[in-house]
Order: structure tokens, then sequence, then C-alpha cells
């Protein structure tokens, strides 16, 4: 995949902490208390309706440069549900 593929489908590169490659596709992008989410899925499965597979916290920052830049980070485990939930109610809402 090129790195204007990557841009055009929103697809980010991780590392997971065994060295491995992941690229994730934001699918949708919603708020919680005022802070930024987004929920991804892999990005090379064929299933456009799959469910999301993680939800991370986007931190949103300007660099050295002036630069807006995003950071996404795993919100903390005792929130997970909590942003699930929300997640299945912006997606049930937005079926009807």
């Amino acid at each position: 995949m090129t790195p204007e593929e990557m841009n055009e489908r929103d697809i980010l590169e991780f590392t997971d902490d065994e060295g491995h490659t992941l690229l994730l596709q934001v699918t949708d992008y919603f708020f919680y208390n005022g802070e930024e989410y987004a929920a991804l899925r892999d990005a090379e499965s064929e299933e456009a309706g799959e469910d999301p597979a993680y939800i991370m916290k986007v931190n949103a920052f300007t660099d050295e440069n002036g630069e807006e830049m995003e950071e996404f980070v795993l919100p903390d485990e005792s929130l997970l549900e909590t942003l699930a939930g929300v997640l299945r109610t912006k997606f049930e809402t937005e079926a009807e």
C-alpha cells in the first residue's frame, strides 16, 4: 500500500509489543466527555462492515514546526467498555 493510499483511507501504522507492524484504518471519530476518540479496524480486512477492533484516544498537538499532529494512544482500560457503548449507540443511531 502506497503512502498516498494510506492517507486517502486514513490508515495508520502501529507496531505492537512484539515488533509486528499493524495497519489500522480509522472507521470513525467520536467524542466522549470532551475528548476525541477513534474507532479502528484492520486495514487489510475485506469486511467493510466489520466491527472496530480498537478504540484509541486522539491527542492533538502542534509540533516544533507549528504543524498540527495527532497521536493515537490506548485509553484507560476502565474506560474501554463505556467507549464501546458510546460507539455502539452512535452506530445504531446512524443506522436508523
